[in-house]
């Protein structure tokens, strides 16, 4: 809960915009969906929560644009991309004064603007501290259409070394076939492998074996194909592909005690799912869902069928899930062992977005979950654990914040 001085300014500035909103909604005869947009103030936050009694939330640094993804350097820094664009560094982001650094990342290829494409997910080689390798994927621009938002694109892995201010030597690694629109993306590291989402969202791609859409994907470190996917060997299948029949993949992580692959999907109106990803398994889209079509109706007679994976967590109504990871500090130690999955807005509602808590038991069995930060209603984009044992979330807003979650002394 917030405390009584934010509550009060909290409640007043909300009323007065809820006010305006339906007041210009009534003039107009149209229904306004939705929370009232919210600012965040300077901070900090306190919140009551169901097993760390009293949380802080502090306003690390804002002014991002559009936030997607999040990665700690070991000193305490952090890359941060802006969907589409930049690659962009807080300096000091776990000590008390924070700063974006006005110059974005150098080095990085020229993204032409279209809708989801460019910069998508950035990440740390395992072994950053003595190689430098930083991995990023975006969407490469291809063919313009007849509506220059829909443009070709094709999904690309990439590296480069981080020399404290740019990315040098950088190559791509793996590049996808062409696709209409853009395909959002995550990127986890396990054992010597890379393990890359991509969408498939309103087509039938995700059933395809001979795209790379609708997937995940394992690669090695150099991008290379392992000889052991599944799919090697097979007649018109793309060997990168690991798992199929997945809608639009925002989260992915590893739980590093079994090295068990979770990937965070979407689905339609309802059913967005946590999968545990295995070689060569379907996981139902857009066959079998348990969402259903924006208009209403249901995507399909049955949630699951023959061959098809069923999830290991469930979200009716929908939450959006987008980043997604394990608690593994000492600094909240009653959250140990939790897996936080971010929430962008739940039951299609704008401005509804928090971070799941959920608690699982060593074979990732579920117990129960919790809701946070739904009093801010904030986009949250990206969950990570900082180098300092806390857990930070970034916000994703025209003016999107990188936000710390400690205890409350």
């Amino acid at each position: 809960m917030l405390n009584r001085p934010e509550k009060i300014a909290f409640a007043f500035a909300s009323a007065s915009v809820l006010a305006l909103t339906l007041g210009v909604a009534a003039q107009q005869g149209q229904p306004q969906i939705g929370i009232a947009a919210v600012t965040l103030s300077a901070g900090p936050y306190t919140f009551d929560t169901a097993e760390q009694h009293k949380i802080r939330v502090v306003v690390v640094a804002r002014g991002l644009v559009h936030p997607f993804s999040l990665a700690f350097l070991p000193d305490g820094d952090a890359l941060i991309t802006e969907r589409g664009t930049k690659l962009r560094i807080v300096r000091g982001a776990t000590g008390p004064h924070a700063t974006v650094d006005p110059e974005a990342v150098a080095g990085l290829p020229a993204f032409p603007p279209f809708r989801t494409g460019g910069l998508q997910e950035v990440a740390l080689h395992p072994e950053f501290a003595t190689n430098r390798l930083v991995y990023f994927t975006y969407n490469k621009a291809g063919a313009v259409g007849q509506n220059p938002n829909q443009r070709q694109s094709a999904i690309t892995l990439a590296r480069g070394r981080f020399d404290g201010k740019a990315l040098t030597n950088v190559e791509e690694l793996f590049t996808g076939d062409w696709n209409s629109g853009a395909s959002g993306s995550r990127l986890a590291f396990s054992r010597g492998f890379v393990y890359m989402t991509t969408g498939a969202p309103f087509d039938e791609k995700a059933q395809s074996t001979d795209t790379v859409y609708g997937k995940v994907l394992r690669l090695t470190e150099d991008g290379k194909v392992p000889p052991d996917n599944p799919f090697v060997g097979k007649a018109g299948a793309r060997p990168e592909v690991f798992s199929m029949g997945h809608r639009d993949q925002l989260g992915l992580t590893v739980h590093a005690a079994t090295g068990t692959v979770l990937a965070a999907e979407h689905g339609p109106n309802g059913g967005d799912e946590i999968n545990v990803i295995l070689p060569g398994h379907n996981y139902g889209w857009p066959k079998f869902s348990f969402g259903r079509t924006y208009e209403g109706p249901r995507i399909s007679d049955t949630p699951l069928g023959p061959g098809i994976d069923q999830p290991l967590m469930l979200w009716i109504p929908s939450i959006a899930p987008t980043g997604l990871t394990f608690y593994t500090g000492d600094k909240i130690p009653a959250w140990r062992g939790n897996l936080f999955v971010g929430s962008s807005r739940r039951g299609e509602v704008p401005r509804t977005g928090g971070l799941e808590r959920v608690v699982v038991n060593d074979k990732l069995e579920e117990l129960r979950r919790e809701s946070l930060l739904t009093e801010l209603h904030q986009r949250i984009r990206d969950v990570r654990q900082g180098p300092d044992g806390l857990l930070y979330v970034i916000t994703d807003e025209d003016d999107g914040a990188l936000l710390r979650i400690e205890p409350a002394e």
